[in-house]
């Protein structure tokens, strides 16, 4: 099997990984996909949690954002440094990773939102980028306490950037993959979109 194939397999399985599903099982003994709003990520493993225990629940959540991220980043910088595949190659699995964390096979094709994964791929190929978006969706989420809105407001900025710092986009020349990822995770948001326009939306954080 020609190894591009192997390697996108690859990271969309990775990505599908639930690790908020399975952390909230072992530590919490809760099934979050089920609970909440029934995403995996770590907001909605924050938000099930807290009500049990908030001192475990922002644990949890922490090991979730963290497990999210890496399993955006790590099987591109294996593909990368033990395997030299191309930059297309490598793109195409960060935006695999990304679908298989919203898309999961394990859970019936439903998952998370894409924040953590997509910043754990997005901190490999565009890190000043991602760096402004952490800045925004911090402050936004000090000042608004919302997740969701935070994590909105850092999409767009990080789209944004990712004109200003790589207009040209080194290798590739396109700006395709980060549109693909800022769609995936803004169309996973449109509940959220219309909690806030219905002024539902929970604060979390």
């Amino acid at each position: 099997m020609n190894e591009n194939i192997i390697a996108y397999l690859l990271a969309y399985l990775i990505g599908a990984i639930p690790f908020g599903l399975i952390f909230g099982m072992i530590y919490g003994k809760t099934n979050i996909a089920k609970e909440g709003s029934h995403s995996i990520g770590a907001t909605n493993v924050l938000r099930v949690l807290k009500e049990k225990d908030p001192k475990l629940a922002k644990k949890v959540a922490l090991y979730t954002v963290i497990f999210d991220a890496l399993k955006g980043i790590v099987p591109i910088l294996v593909a990368k440094f033990a395997f030299d595949l191309s930059e297309q190659t490598l793109w195409t699995m960060g935006v695999l990773s990304v679908v298989g964390h919203c898309f999961s096979p394990y859970l019936k094709f439903e998952g998370g939102k894409g924040i953590a994964t997509g910043a754990g791929v997005l901190a490999y190929f565009l890190p000043i980028e991602l760096i402004c978006a952490l800045v925004v969706w911090f402050l936004v989420a000090k000042v608004l306490k919302i997740s969701s809105l935070a994590s909105l407001f850092a999409l767009l900025t990080l789209v944004i950037t990712s004109f200003i710092f790589d207009y040209d986009m080194p290798v590739i020349n396109t700006h395709a993959p980060v549109f693909i990822i800022a769609f995936i995770v803004f169309y996973k948001h449109i509940p959220n979109i219309k909690r806030l326009i219905l002024g539902d939306e929970k604060r979390v954080i």
